[in-house]
């Protein structure tokens, strides 16, 4: 049996005027700025870490599917979609329904680590 490699997420968190600046990837140019760590907890939320659970046990076929599951409105879940994808926690494949497109939600890390600079 081939065990796969874990996909680990890496975010540093520097202090910054008022604030931290989160890095996306320690190579990256693109980096967001928190104003306070409140901020970052918006962004790991228990909403948003339920979420990837269903995503990841569930395997819904699209965003309006993981709504249902979650049982939230359409557009909470298709924000929180947004956000997590855009940290890169998920992707999302289209596909092709019956000539309709649907995103698939995918959770592409295993691992999140997290480094808070002083």
């Amino acid at each position: 049996m081939v065990k796969e490699k874990a996909k680990i997420k890496e975010i540093s968190l520097s202090p910054t005027k008022g604030g931290f600046v989160l890095f996306k990837k320690p190579s990256s140019k693109q980096d967001y700025n928190f104003r306070d760590i409140a901020l970052v907890r918006q962004l790991l939320s228990k909403e948003k870490a339920r979420t990837l659970e269903t995503i990841k046990t569930q395997n819904p076929s699209s965003i309006y599917e993981l709504a249902k599951k979650l049982g939230r409105s359409f557009k909470s879940v298709n924000n929180d979609v947004k956000l997590l994808k855009k940290f890169g926690f998920i992707e999302l494949k289209e596909e092709f329904v019956k000539k309709r497109k649907r995103l698939k939600p995918i959770i592409v890390v295993d691992t999140l680590n997290i480094s808070v600079k002083l």
